[in-house]
């Protein structure tokens, strides 16, 4: 189809941010320790902790450095067993590897949630939960967190793809004991590459921010809890995980957008999963009543077609311009658990196999329009009618 939106680039980046940057490569304080106060590292993680209403964050290298670090500061001990659900991305369970912590996945249904059943029963037997609030779908965290606490289990939530949603007014990534966010180019706030944890511990951002690197006192640059701080001097190995100051000039400016942002996405979101949603082949599982969200992306579930009927529809809609992955019939998909092998064999988890063999992904950019967005649905259920038609015609 002609006239297509250009739906790989993110938006551009705000020219605040280019005349930092130029500052910055004038005088070389690239290094967040460098300046004694003020610099762009310490300037963003004060903002965006006002941003999000929590007391203290950490701006790191990736999301999953900041997975990683929780866990670190958390204590758990060597071979702690983690909960996550099987829907997520391969970071996800690489951090708790990283962290000498062993994932347990649970299963993940229709909606692509988490299986509240299976994960209550299997809750007795972790150390701790990861929840990944996939591509911006958030479980029931009324029930997560209530299932959790009563065990005495902290809680850390992957809001990678989750910044701006809201769950009883409140923001995704404030309701655990630590939240981790991500600035990877195709989230809401682009920096190429980094990350941030939120919490309201004290001992526990402090823990943090040394293992991230703040060696020799530099955690005096911190502009709170230096009791806290100094009784873990020396104590903590360095994994070096800071964010540059480069990657915080780029952010800073794009906090001011993120509100339209989020508008955007959602209005784009909600046109395009409306419209297709009148296909009979789809079906676009609905928000909770708790939840608000901030779509970055579409997801749809394709219904009552056969394994050669989605490759196919695929293939239709790839050929009219339009780049959809099926979550589980992508070759190699970071996102589908059976391709982690790095954590032996896989489990047997038939509700998140079978859900992720029908579950299509496609970039849905908030700076689209919703002339774009209409383009994007029609080349979509073209696509359907094209590979499904000859099946309604044998039935008729």
């Amino acid at each position: 189809m002609a006239d297509l939106p250009n739906m790989h680039d993110a938006e551009p980046i705000p020219e605040a941010a280019r005349q930092e940057i130029d500052r910055l490569l004038n005088s070389g304080d690239l290094f967040r320790y460098t300046a004694p106060e003020a610099a762009p590292v310490s300037l963003l993680e004060a903002e965006f902790a006002d941003l999000m209403g929590a007391k203290y964050a950490l701006a790191v290298s990736s999301c999953s450095a900041a997975l990683f670090l929780s866990l670190k500061a958390l204590g758990l001990p060597r071979d702690s067993r983690v909960l996550i659900p099987a829907f997520t991305f391969a970071a996800v369970p690489s951090s708790i590897v990283h962290a000498d912590c062993v994932p347990v996945l649970c299963e993940v249904d229709d909606s692509y949630r988490i299986d509240l059943e299976d994960f209550e029963a299997k809750l007795d037997d972790v150390q701790a939960v990861m929840i990944s609030h996939m591509r911006g779908h958030t479980s029931d965290m009324d029930a997560i967190l209530r299932l959790a606490e009563a065990r005495g289990l902290p809680v850390i939530e992957d809001a990678a793809h989750s910044l701006g949603t809201l769950w009883n007014g409140q923001r995704i990534g404030t309701l655990g004991h630590v939240g981790c966010l991500s600035f990877q180019s195709y989230k809401m706030l682009n920096a190429g590459e980094g990350g941030i944890l939120l919490t309201d511990d004290p001992d526990l951002i402090a823990r943090a921010v040394i293992l991230s690197g703040a060696y020799e006192h530099n955690w005096k640059k911190h502009p709170v809890l230096h009791d806290a701080f100094a009784k873990w001097q020396n104590k903590l190995p360095l994994y070096n995980l800071r964010m540059s100051n480069l990657s915080a000039a780029v952010i800073r400016p794009q906090l001011a957008e993120l509100d339209r942002r989020v508008r955007d996405g959602r209005r784009n979101h909600d046109h395009v999963a409306d419209r297709i949603n009148q296909s009979p082949w789809i079906t676009v599982p609905p928000s909770l009543p708790q939840e608000e969200r901030a779509p970055d992306s579409l997801q749809f579930s394709l219904c009552d077609m056969t394994d050669s009927d989605v490759d196919a529809f695929v293939d239709a809609a790839k050929e009219m311009g339009v780049s959809i992955q099926v979550f589980g019939r992508s070759t190699d998909n970071a996102r589908a658990f059976w391709n982690w092998e790095f954590l032996g064999p896989a489990p047997d988890l038939p509700k998140t196999r079978r859900m992720l063999s029908r579950a299509c992904d496609c970039r849905l950019p908030a700076r689209l329009t919703l002339s774009d967005c209409d383009r994007v649905a029609d080349v979509i259920l073209s696509a359907i009618d094209q590979v499904m038609r000859p099946a309604v015609q044998a039935m008729a």
